[in-house]
């Protein structure tokens, strides 16, 4: 049975007073795949990192309801330890900061949120190599600098593993698709895919169709000027592609 997982209400967001997101809104079910897209400038980030909290936007109005609780005043830690997850555009590297033991001490946090034992480092390597195994990445990942020499799609798949060991109940992926090759864009969209569950949702932000040609979304929505204008199924991606984003205000 599917349930809300994200409802969001008339939010409105401002960044040293310049208002970024009026009066948008949005609701999202378990099981559901949806995509965001829309010209630069039109809040499509700035909408992930409210979700998750980003402490520098500032919220003047509405409500983000996960599981029906609002999560407004969380911190950013609290959501992702509830279960928000984000997949950065440019995700940073942290240098002389193993992968495992980030992953490790990233997850163990969240055991703890949920009264969980947390995994000694054995443990958690099984729990990892499965991971892996599933997305059919080399476990060498995991013995590298966090991000550190990754290139761009080894820093993509470095973010698919997060959201798998996290197993959050909302990923967002922020333009996961940026600066990727055709046989890593394969790679990356395999994984989304085998991830995604009843139980689970997944909101993709992205400027083109082509994540969106192998990762084919439920729903697709288009934002200008901080709110979505309008929404379709996958085939008002190729519409996009084809016609651009001045076609949505004809």
């Amino acid at each position: 049975m599917e349930q809300e997982i994200l409802k969001i209400t008339e939010l409105s967001a401002e960044i040293n007073g310049i208002k970024i997101l009026k009066r948008l809104n949005l609701t999202v079910k378990s099981g559901e795949i949806h995509a965001i897209m829309g010209p630069n400038g039109s809040g499509k980030s700035t909408l992930a990192k409210i979700i998750v909290g980003h402490p520098s936007y500032k919220i003047t109005e509405g409500s983000i309801l996960f599981n029906k609780q609002n999560i407004v005043n969380d911190s950013p830690e609290d959501r992702a330890c509830k279960g928000v997850f984000l997949a950065f555009q440019y995700p940073i590297e942290i240098p002389g900061v193993s992968n495992v033991d980030f992953l490790q001490m990233a997850l163990n946090s969240q055991r703890r949120f949920k009264n969980l034992k947390p995994l000694d480092p054995l443990e958690f390597l099984e729990v990892a190599n499965k991971k892996l195994a599933a997305l059919h990445m080399d476990s060498n990942l995991l013995y590298r600098n966090v991000n550190e020499g990754f290139s761009g799609g080894e820093k993509k798949r470095n973010e698919i593993l997060q959201m798998a060991l996290f197993d959050s109940q909302l990923s967002i992926l922020d333009e996961t698709d940026s600066g990727l090759d055709i046989d890593a864009l394969k790679i990356i969209a395999s994984a989304i895919k085998s991830l995604s569950s009843s139980s689970n949702s997944i909101i993709m932000i992205t400027h083109y169709d082509r994540l969106l040609q192998y990762v084919v979304p439920d729903f697709v929505h288009v934002m200008q000027s901080g709110k979505i204008v309008k929404t379709g199924d996958s085939d008002l991606a190729r519409q996009l592609e084809k016609h651009g984003y001045k076609w949505v205000e004809n």
